[in-house]
């Protein structure tokens, strides 16, 4: 009936609709060895495992759903609940001049001819709560290292690494359950935009970073599960794993760990576990009075070496 009131031919395939994010792991390429995240204004990781081995209730992740991203596979989520939106808070509210004085681009340039540790600051990724692991939307931003001298686009780097640690805090949450992705694919505008992000991401996960060859992730997703739902009679594809070789791709462009900036990022991110622990927790117990001397003496090791 419907076929006949959209002018389609009797007995078409339909496929059923999936979550936006999903569809473009799927896109993205996403596999048991590569996480997938989309890095936007926020930030979603997806990684999948076989159904071969039960997973534990991964305490702070999103979800753990089987088959809701591959079938046969477990899909579990998490992400940032602000990434993007960060750096535009500091361009666009705080940064003096605001967008018309060089926005995004300028600062970029900027922050870039910064080396890791070099503006002795360090802030939590929290303008907008914390989604995973910690699941707290009453938490908040912090910037700690300022002094008189500090300048915008050193703010505007700490910010960049301060998303990088939160995304580090997540893959060491997955890599406590067994779930070890050898790099991470991404999606969504900053990937494509900034491969600074990129860089300073890398570094600090100690992963490799691709980027997916589409720039429309999720509806490739849809288009691909589309594919399957029609089959090899009719022009599609018999399975998602097929349909994934022939319809995706990466970039070509890998931006890998530098290992000296993965040493002096190590040291900045257990102080960035102290800050986390100190404040999205009731347990910890440590102390904090070392963290702004330790960032100090980071970053004036960093700048003696030139």
């Amino acid at each position: 009936e419907w076929a006949e009131k959209l002018g389609l031919p009797s007995g078409i395939p339909v496929a059923v609709g999936a979550l936006d994010a999903h569809m473009g792991a799927i896109g993205s390429g996403i596999s048991a060895g590569a996480m997938v995240k989309i890095l936007g204004t926020s930030s979603c990781d997806m990684a999948v495992a076989p159904m071969d081995r039960e997973l534990p209730d991964i305490p702070g992740l999103c979800g753990i759903v089987k088959g809701s991203i591959l079938p046969d596979c477990y899909g579990l989520e998490a992400g940032q609940s602000a990434a993007g939106d960060i750096f535009n808070w500091w361009v666009n509210e705080i940064e003096p001049g605001g967008p018309e004085k060089g926005g995004h681009t300028e600062l970029t340039i900027l922050a870039g001819e910064l080396a890791p540790g070099q503006t002795g600051l360090l802030a939590l990724d929290w303008n907008n709560g914390n989604r995973c692991v910690l699941v707290d939307p009453r938490l908040t931003g912090l910037l700690i290292g300022q002094t008189l001298h500090t300048k915008p686009h050193e703010i505007y780097r700490a910010l960049i690494e301060s998303t990088a640690f939160g995304a580090r805090a997540i893959l060491e949450r997955f890599a406590e359950y067994g779930i070890r992705p050898s790099e991470i694919i991404n999606a969504g505008g900053i990937a494509e935009k900034n491969p600074l992000v990129m860089h300073i991401y890398a570094d600090i996960t100690g992963l490799p970073f691709r980027i997916s060859r589409s720039g429309q992730t999720c509806a490739l997703g849809a288009a691909i599960c589309g594919a399957v739902v029609a089959g090899k009679a009719k022009g599609g594809h018999a399975t998602l794993a097929e349909a994934q070789r022939a319809m995706t791709g990466l970039k070509e462009i890998v931006f890998k760990p530098n290992p000296t900036n993965q040493a002096v990022y190590n040291r900045v991110y257990s102080l960035y576990r102290d800050l986390h622990d100190a404040f999205g927790t009731k347990t910890w117990t440590g102390n904090l009075y070392a963290v702004m001397k330790e960032l100090l003496e980071i970053r004036d090791s960093v700048r003696a070496k030139g």
